[in-house]
């Protein structure tokens, strides 16, 4: 987020030109069925009330979340105007291997102290946020496109969470401890343009789909450390 603050076209026509050049070229193609779109938490922007259910107003505010929150309403458009069958998912913060963006904090946490080097975090520590390991995520996207049979719940969106909320520095200390590292991260406190803290309540999908989390957070912290130990030691090895 902090290079769509610096640079937002870019986010603008990835989030949003691109999304509503999918759903067009969905409506022009007869045999579409179902269309599965990716939003995030991030579309419901800084919100009194937590955690943030799918009645929550979508009200970004800062570029990455304005193409969201846009991304989100073209889709309902393109449901209400033209009965285009498009769900719309949104979750957390996704983490897992194959994630080189080493900026964001589980990655980044995570080469910090297989270097032995202290994590950074660039807020307080204090912000909380829902965490989402991504094989979560994938089976959370195909079961949403299995249920799209149901024509009932075409037009929806859906938030997809653990339901359990973490602080940013509780989460650099879990990554430390599963490590068996006793390095101390490093506060900044210099983030800005964040929301303090953001999460989802996902009763709807459970309700709806049936739906439920298979991974704990120190189960997908695992396999994701696990990811990196291996990847960043052949990187070392060469």
């Amino acid at each position: 987020m902090t290079l769509a603050n610096r640079n937002p076209i870019p986010t603008f026509k990835s989030n949003i030109e691109g999304t509503w050049n999918i759903l067009e070229a969905c409506r022009r193609a007869s045999l579409v069925s179902r269309i599965v779109v990716a939003s995030s938490d991030k579309a419901y922007g800084d919100q009194p009330t937590l955690p943030y259910d799918e009645k929550t107003p979508l009200e970004g505010r800062h570029p990455y979340d304005v193409s969201k929150s846009c991304a989100d309403l073209i889709c309902r458009a393109y449901f209400e105007t033209y009965n285009l069958p498009v769900c719309v998912t949104r979750c957390g913060n996704f983490y897992g291997g194959g994630d080189l963006n080493f900026n964001r904090i589980i990655p980044g946490t995570i080469k910090s102290v297989f270097h032995h080097q202290k994590p950074v975090i660039r807020s307080d520590g204090s912000p909380l946020r829902d965490y989402f390991y991504i094989r979560d995520g994938v089976e959370s996207y195909i079961l949403l496109a299995e249920q799209m049979e149901n024509k009932g719940i075409h037009g929806e969106a859906f938030n997809f969470s653990t339901e359990h909320p973490q602080s940013v520095l509780d989460i650099v200390q879990k990554i430390i401890d599963i490590m068996g590292s006793d390095l101390k991260p490093e506060l900044l406190n210099q983030a800005t343009n964040e929301i303090q803290d953001q999460y989802l309540s996902a009763k709807k999908a459970k309700k709806l789909l049936n739906w439920k989390s298979k991974y704990t957070l120190d189960n997908g912290l695992k396999e994701t450390i696990d990811w990196y130990t291996h990847f960043l030691s052949n990187i070392s090895n060469r």
